[in-house]
């Protein structure tokens, strides 16, 4: 006999992962923001001494200068880009870019990028005659710290 708690655990997961997912339906399911509906107040007010203007009720149009927000949920592009895939192997090497090439690249410009500005910022901390380095002089000198004497490389 299995135990009950175990079972209804696994048809729960079970019934919510959809096995056979569709390109065409399942890549970007629609939002609220998928529809753009402009603003319009929908009652009329009558002018008197007690009314609000309705300029004020009326808001300016937002200008749209800015592209929509790009849908980022892996499994979305994951789908998209198995689309056109129809061999095993391009499969593979989909699923080993997207999981283990791509987030190996990006951590490894990452720490190069962070060690290099810790050794950028080693040297620069207390040597700058710039803003940044009389406001942190100024900081160490309020809280009674001892600043650091600097090394004269030759």
């Amino acid at each position: 006999m299995s135990n009950p708690a175990v079972d209804i655990a696994s048809t729960i997961q079970s019934a919510s992962i959809k096995h056979n997912p569709d390109p065409a339906y399942d890549l970007n399911p629609s939002t609220a923001a998928s529809t753009k509906r402009p603003v319009s107040p929908t009652t009329s007010i009558a002018s008197s001494e007690n009314s609000i203007p309705s300029s004020a009720i009326k808001p300016v149009p937002r200008r749209t200068n800015l592209p929509p927000l790009p849908d980022l949920r892996f499994e979305q592009s994951y789908l998209a880009s198995l689309q056109g895939v129809d061999t095993w192997y391009g499969i593979a090497w989909i699923t080993g870019r997207d999981q283990v090439l791509l987030p190996l690249v990006q951590g490894t410009l990452w720490t190069l990028a962070l060690s290099g500005w810790r050794h950028w910022n080693r040297g620069a901390s207390f040597s700058g005659q710039n803003l940044g380095g009389k406001v942190r002089r100024w900081w160490w000198g309020v809280n009674n710290w001892s600043i650091p004497e600097h090394e004269v490389k030759g």
